[in-house]
């Protein structure tokens, strides 16, 4: 696995690896908070997000408790992304994330799950909660991502997860932290599909 640099500049004030794109940087774990606040803002009104959080059983949940539960998902994906896989954000104030995941790489072994706090949505989540993303969306995220790559799933750089802060976007951030990785990439003359399929889950989808 190629070992993803940061954007940097030369003293002429270009940047060092033409590859590489200014103001992007690798997310340290201690940093996970901040860049889980974009993706939560990011994601306010996206229905797959608040599947998990919007239940029959969380009728009686407090607003402020289904945007706690949200940012504490967003929280353990950005931290297992540290971990296991490449966080990247741009912008002074986390103003866009891209969680990556290598080729061959999974943020789903034990100790992942457990160091990014991923395990913990066992009981943090409510019953029905916990079941559609145990048992409906993290299955259905690998059928699709294995049906759309094929022979090269193990072998390509997925994009898991990219947002932008509502009052950032239009600004370029996105194509920045998309761009770093693709055209790093693809000096390194190595594979790289990115399939993306914008879907709604419902209860009918599933």
């Amino acid at each position: 696995m190629p070992k993803m640099a940061e954007s940097s500049s030369s003293s002429s004030g270009r940047s060092s690896n033409p590859s590489q794109e200014p103001g992007v940087r690798i997310i340290p774990s201690k940093e996970h908070r901040a860049a889980a606040d974009c993706l939560a803002e990011a994601f306010r009104e996206d229905d797959v997000a608040k599947y998990f959080v919007r239940t029959p059983d969380t009728e009686t949940w407090s607003d402020s408790k289904k945007w706690d539960m949200h940012t504490r998902i967003m929280s353990s994906l950005v931290l297992a992304h540290c971990y296991k896989g490449l966080a990247l954000t741009v912008g002074p104030h986390h103003e866009a994330v891209a969680l990556w995941m290598p080729p061959g790489k999974t943020m789903e072994d034990r100790l992942t799950m457990f160091r990014s706090g991923l395990v913990l949505l066992n009981w943090k989540l409510s019953k029905e909660g916990h079941h559609r993303f145990t048992k409906e969306f993290l299955p259905l995220l690998h059928r699709t991502k294995s049906e759309v790559l094929g022979e090269l799933d193990n072998n390509s750089w997925y994009l898991v997860y990219i947002g932008t802060k509502p009052a950032a976007r239009g600004k370029g951030y996105a194509k920045m932290l998309i761009e770093h990785v693709t055209r790093q990439v693809s000096d390194l003359a190595l594979e790289l599909q990115i399939k993306m399929s914008r879907f709604r889950i419902s209860i009918s989808d599933l």
